[in-house]
């Protein structure tokens, strides 16, 4: 059940991003930054067991991220796609603002919801941090390579537009790796019950996944430098 819901919901969200720039541009994908980057700091929480390994969820949030990026650094330019790295990180700090706020709260006698929420919000200020600072060091990794492969292709190949499918994996594998190591090491080392086994396996595991959605991911930016071209061709 878990591998296929974790199938499912790399169509989902890849699609969903897809979806953002088709109807709405860079400005849809600017906000799918903010939206997934939040959400996922609250999935990274779940662990799980799937194809054999113990998990944290939120890998295929945190993948659609590169993904953006690399749509951005495709169609618009590194400019872009750094403007979404600064809106990832502003909406991760606001969300660990807003929840820390919330433990200050004295609930009502008739209050159910609190217990939970200090449950599952406890400890998102240690996460959102970690979360933070790895997503500035990974994603501005993840846009700086994209634009040195393309620097490369370029001048090996003599195309701007052939080997995406290079500077896009190339970038992606590299930096999700940076990413899976220090996110999971400042997020949960020497927490009750995250042993140095159990991290090893979260890291391998969360590496695992990013490695098939950085593959899955290219036929969308393929399908979203189309759409681009078509946009640029219908403005003409």
């Amino acid at each position: 059940m878990n591998e296929l819901i974790l199938a499912g919901s790399v169509v989902f969200i890849f699609g969903a991003v897809l979806l953002a720039y088709r109807l709405f541009g860079d400005t849809g994908l600017y906000a799918m930054t903010v939206t997934v980057t939040i959400l996922a700091n609250i999935e990274v929480l779940i662990l799980v067991v799937a194809f054999g390994m113990e998990q944290t969820l939120g890998n295929v949030l945190f993948a659609a991220t590169f993904l953006i990026t690399d749509i951005l650094s495709e169609n618009t330019g590194k400019k872009a796609a750094n403007r979404a790295v600064f809106l990832g990180i502003g909406a991760s700090a606001f969300f660990a603002l807003l929840t820390a706020s919330w433990m200050l709260y004295v609930p009502a006698d008739s209050d159910w919801a609190m217990p939970s929420i200090r449950a599952i919000f406890s400890t998102t200020p240690r996460l959102v941090l970690a979360s933070m600072s790895v997503y500035a060091v990974s994603q501005l990794l993840d846009v700086w390579l994209y634009h040195k492969w393309w620097d490369f292709t370029d001048k090996r190949f003599g195309s701007r537009r052939k080997y995406l499918w290079l500077r896009n994996n190339g970038s992606t594998l590299i930096s999700q790796f940076v990413n899976t190591v220090l996110f999971n090491l400042a997020a949960f080392a020497g927490m009750e019950g995250y042993t140095p086994s159990l991290l090893t396996s979260i890291i391998l595991a969360g590496y695992a996944i990013y490695v098939v959605t950085s593959l899955l991911d290219t036929p969308v930016v393929y399908l979203a430098r189309m759409v681009h071209d078509k946009k640029a061709k219908a403005a003409l």
